[in-house]
């Protein structure tokens, strides 16, 4: 459940930037059932699908950041920090739930918020996961590798049902391959994982031609669905995910 209130350990709540405030752009915060203060946490930080989409499978999302599920899933609200950040439309001084809002406006947003979280909830800046689902996939790269700065905050990827540069005719400048590759060449070796309902071949064969080297582990989902909600559920999946995700908090440079 999301409050207003003040983030306390177990607790969801919805907060404003101050360059934000009087305005409907926020993020969520949850900070970990056994956070303490003075103790250090990993952070995965997470972006939202594209809303209004429904499927023939009833799948639904609605691109808003009280609606996302990964970050819960993979903790099962533990151990870490989980912050779901929005993709900031200044003009309407509101979150945007399709596509990127103002893309300047986003990095920035998501750079502030996790240099804030580490300094104050005691997030770890040595172990900062960037996850996202459908557009929040894409976004792993098109907003946390947009430049050289946003992509030093990032200890590993999780990029559920879509991927950048797969698509080059989405509806947003550099959406290219062209400009994908410049901003893999930000990824620098750390991991990355991709999940697909049915099949990462396609993700496969495209990251194999770009000659990017770095630790890419896929995960094919076994069903059609196009939804994030799977992580809820103690399915093999999610456990595979879970082991990633820990392996990479054992092996990290810290």
């Amino acid at each position: 459940m999301l409050s207003d209130g003040k983030p306390a350990a177990g607790r969801r709540v919805r907060q404003v930037r101050p360059e934000w405030a009087k305005t409907n752009i926020y993020h969520t915060l949850y900070l970990p059932r056994d956070w303490k203060p003075g103790h250090r946490y990993p952070i995965i930080v997470e972006y939202a699908g594209n809303g209004d989409y429904q499927n023939e499978y009833g799948d639904v999302s609605t691109g808003k950041v009280e609606d996302c599920s990964l970050g819960y899933g993979i903790s099962g609200g533990q151990r870490f920090i989980w912050v779901c950040l929005p993709f900031v439309d200044p003009a309407r001084k509101q979150n945007a739930t399709q596509w990127w809002g103002d893309v300047n406006a986003t990095v920035d947003y998501c750079r502030k918020t996790v240099t804030h979280i580490c300094r104050r909830y005691g997030g770890d800046a040595t172990a900062v996961f960037l996850a996202g689902f459908s557009r929040g996939g894409i976004a792993c790269n098109y907003i946390g590798l947009h430049d050289a700065v946003i992509a030093k905050l990032w200890t590993g990827f999780i990029a559920l049902s879509h991927y950048d540069g797969i698509r080059e005719t989405w509806p947003y400048t550099r959406a290219d391959r062209a400009a994908a590759l410049t901003r893999l060449r930000r990824l620098k070796g750390r991991p990355v994982l991709i999940c697909q309902e049915q099949s990462t071949l396609a993700t496969r064969h495209y990251l194999e031609a770009t000659g990017i080297h770095t630790p890419f582990t896929f995960l094919d989902l076994p069903y059609p669905n196009h939804t994030d909600t799977w992580v809820l559920r103690n399915v093999p999946e999610r456990r595979l995910l879970r082991k990633w995700v820990q392996t990479v908090l054992n092996t990290r440079k810290t």
